[in-house]
């Protein structure tokens, strides 16, 4: 807005700005953010924390609240800023939510999961009594500014992590994206998500990959930003992948417990006859491409019991269970047999 910013440059004061920072991402790019805001004279306060599903608490919001306050935030004029992936980006919105009710908060996420999901949406939360995001709310930010440069300096596996989610939105919405991640997966590994020139084959399929994801994501979210319509096709991956998660931390990454789930849920919607045989191949084959796991021996019988049962508590009494009908189509179905699903589980751990 023009006229913010010649507010902003106008003032006498001195801009402020508070950031919280992963410690493993300032130890890349620390110098370069402090450089950024000493070149703008903008004075400013880097904190730099461990931010990992296993400090995913309401310790480490305390701990930046205590800092925030002691910078003397100003909530109206003076956003927090998150620099890091999913789980920096969660508990900087749950704290800048609770500091005087609502302060303003950017998210910059720098990890692939985070780019095309975390940075999309309204909810935050931490992790509570070993259950995952049971304290939270929805606090959209104010902002959040995507760089894919950032992804260049992330390992393979986690790159594979993020395409766990392109990939749901793939599989529920989008046929042009499954076949986008089908035919250029290895190459969005192995050049690590940067448009690169010079591979007239791929044209510039992060480009079109992360846009199209993000796109679709919000198609999903912003009708429905407080999620007061349970059935909801985002939910996919999402019925098993909690529990197993947090099970067998820390040996699965969020996309690959989401993957595992999706991988299930497949020979679900196989065993329910929504899908063929060559379809249900495809996708695991595409999932094998993207080097995301399709099976883990953490994940039970009784584990997915367990998951489902925690399902219907908290959507209403039904399962609102989202399937593939197709490659990129899909519905919320709330009458899966426990027969059916046996079935599909001992398919699933034969093959």
């Amino acid at each position: 807005d023009p006229q913010q910013t010649e507010l902003a440059t106008a003032s006498k004061r001195k801009l402020r700005r508070f950031i919280v920072i992963d410690e493993v991402v300032d130890k890349l790019y620390g110098s370069k953010v402090r450089e950024y805001f000493e070149e703008n004279n903008v004075q400013h306060k880097i904190l730099a924390l461990p931010t990992t599903e296993e400090t995913k608490s309401m310790e480490l919001v305390l701990n930046i609240l205590h800092e925030v306050q002691n910078f003397s935030l100003d909530r109206r004029t003076e956003p927090i800023i998150a620099i890091g992936g999913g789980v920096c980006l969660d508990i900087v919105g749950l704290a800048a939510s609770l500091y005087r009710r609502r302060t303003p908060y950017i998210r910059v996420p720098t990890t692939l999961l985070s780019y095309v999901d975390a940075s999309v949406g309204a909810k935050n939360g931490v992790n509570f009594l070993q259950c995952k995001n049971k304290l939270g709310g929805y606090t959209p930010p104010v902002a959040s500014f995507l760089d894919r440069s950032f992804i260049q300096s992330i390992p393979r596996r986690h790159i594979s992590n993020g395409l766990g989610e392109i990939l749901k939105m793939a599989l529920m919405k989008h046929k042009g994206l499954f076949d986008l991640l089908k035919n250029h997966g290895k190459h969005l590994l192995d050049t690590k998500f940067q448009s690169c020139n010079g591979f007239a084959d791929h044209r510039d399929a992060a480009l079109q990959t992360t846009r199209i994801a993000i796109e679709t994501m919000l198609e999903e979210l912003a009708p429905n930003l407080w999620e007061d319509d349970l059935d909801r096709l985002v939910d996919f991956g999402h019925l098993i992948s909690p529990e197993l998660e947090m099970r067998v931390l820390p040996s699965l990454m969020h996309g690959e417990a989401v993957n595992i789930d999706m991988a299930f849920m497949t020979y679900v919607a196989h065993a329910r006859g929504l899908l063929g045989a060559e379809e249900r191949e495809q996708i695991l084959q595409c999932m094998r491409g993207l080097e995301l796991p399709v099976w883990h021996s953490g994940c039970s019988w009784a584990l997915i019991q367990r998951a489902l049962q925690e399902r219907l508590k908290h959507s209403g009494g039904q399962l609102r269970m989202p399937l593939p009908t197709g490659l990129g189509v899909a519905d919320i179905f709330n009458d899966t047999s426990e027969e059916t699903l046996e079935r599909a589980y001992e398919l699933w751990v034969k093959d």
